[in-house]
């Protein structure tokens, strides 16, 4: 009767912040630093820290990405690190990804290296000599174009190198 109803103050929900959208029609020369979502449909020349990242198709970035989440559909020059990266079929990126999730879609041009962030760890933690690195598989470029539809390849059997004629002395 006398007790007192202890109440716990009701959390209020963490609202979403709207996404920082760059038009298709601005040009950004700077870096960008945002704790939530910023979208590119425009172009910026600079380094970009975010949370997560959509790289709109007509989008054109030169310039370092860092960020959980990184969805590209556009132009990247310059290296992406990120937990999550997705390159969509119309993705055209010169540059290394650091990643610990990678999805390719068909289409989608890749020119750089790709290093998952477990291997760069480690690599970071132990130093590596020069002439150590040369001749790992994981160390070499990658150009990377996935493209449907056209002819399925030959298997080994079915190609047979032509042979030269002989010179006659």
């Amino acid at each position: 009767m006398f007790s007192k109803n202890k109440r716990k103050p009701q959390q209020q929900p963490q609202q979403r912040a709207v996404p920082s959208i760059i038009s298709a029609d601005l040009k950004i020369v700077g870096d960008l630093s945002s704790s939530g979502e910023i979208q590119v449909d425009g172009e910026i020349h600079g380094d970009i820290s975010t949370k997560v990242l959509l790289v709109g198709e007509t989008a054109k970035i030169k310039g370092e990405i860092r960020a959980e989440t990184v969805r590209v559909h556009g132009h990247v020059d310059g290296q992406i690190k990120a937990t999550n990266v997705n390159l969509a079929k119309t993705a055209q990126v010169v540059g290394d990804i650091l990643h610990e999730n990678l999805s390719i879609k068909e289409g989608a041009f890749l020119e750089g290296h790709m290093t998952h962030m477990s291997e760069k760890k480690k690599t970071e933690e132990a130093p590596v000599k020069a002439a150590d690195v040369q001749g790992k598989p994981g160390e070499d470029r990658v150009n990377l174009v996935v493209k449907t539809g056209g002819s399925p390849p030959q298997a080994k059997g079915e190609v047979k190198p032509q042979a030269k004629p002989a010179k006659a002395s």
